[in-house]
């Protein structure tokens, strides 16, 4: 089968496309023929050879967590799932021809792979920072950088749970922040009283790594009112950094349950093939992301 993988930590360009054994499912597990997976900042951090304490890598090594496919092996012990399911989820080297997945749900009905694919780790974080910051219903929660993946998940979530969100982004996506449910403004000079003019802020979520914890810190009042995914040094001002992933089957059928009934839509922003995983990295480390990027097999 084809799969990307690298030899060695650096740039995009370490990325190659290569024939290799197709893996199999052991206990618990189910194997996929993938149809797409997601591409996530965190990828592109393991590749870079970022957070070696939390995913340890042993070269060389596979590409991708997220992905979305149909069911071709079972694994021991699992039940309640048959060859030829479309399900969605999460394990390793998803960018490949077939991968094997620890956690997974079936595809609601009439979602494309390709979207499908992109909800796994952006829910689950989304749920998790939200849990973490502890904003409550009818509180304000500001969202730096809140146009990509898990910003369009936490807007969401958020809206659904009764809380408003002031969210921050480019001035292309301003229309796009608003179509879900929060009140929006730019980032650049000036942004902080531009974020002041829209109301109190109660608590905060750094998405973008953007540096700028301090200034979160200054409108919620509080460094415990703060969580921050992308900024590493954001526990040096008290802030914490939130990087240990939390439950992913309970985020998936979360994930399941608001895609059913209309709560939840993240689009793809743009899709590349197996052989453009370098195009993807580089430009999800660029940012300005609006929904997600795929990888379609």
């Amino acid at each position: 089968m084809k799969k990307v993988s690298f030899t060695e930590f650096g740039g995009p360009d370490v990325l190659r496309l290569v024939d290799a054994e197709e893996p199999h499912a052991g206990p618990g597990q189910v194997r996929i023929a993938v149809r797409a997976a997601g591409v996530n900042p965190v990828d592109w951090r393991i590749r870079e050879g970022q957070v070696l304490s939390a995913h340890p890598v042993e070269l060389p090594s596979g590409v991708g967590q997220d992905a979305a496919g149909v069911v071709d092996e079972v694994g021991a012990g699992v039940e309640g799932v048959r060859v030829g399911d479309p399900v969605f989820g999460e394990g390793s080297s998803t960018y490949a021809e077939f991968a094997v997945l620890w956690a997974w749900t079936w595809v609601p009905e009439g979602l494309p792979f390709a979207e499908a694919a992109g909800y796994p780790s952006v829910v689950e974080t989304a749920l998790r920072v939200l849990d973490q910051v502890g904003v409550r219903p009818g509180q304000t929660l500001l969202v730096s950088g809140a146009a990509g993946g898990v910003g369009s998940a936490v807007l969401q979530i958020a809206r659904e749970r009764g809380i408003r969100v002031v969210g921050t982004a480019g001035s292309a996506n301003q229309d796009y922040l608003r179509g879900l449910g929060a009140r929006a403004t730019t980032y650049g000079d000036g942004w902080v009283q531009r974020v002041r003019d829209l109301g109190t802020v109660d608590a905060a979520l750094d998405l973008a790594g953007a540096g700028v914890i301090r200034e979160l810190v200054e409108l919620t009042g509080d460094p415990h009112a703060v969580v921050s995914i992308a900024d590493l040094g954001a526990p040096e001002l008290g802030v914490r950094f939130s990087g240990v992933a939390g439950d992913m089957a309970e985020a998936l059928a979360v994930a399941s349950d608001l895609i059913s009934r209309g709560k939840l839509h993240i689009p793809v922003q743009q899709s590349y093939t197996l052989a453009e995983a370098p195009a993807a990295h580089a430009d999800s480390h660029a940012g300005h992301t609006r929904g997600r990027r795929v990888i379609l097999v």
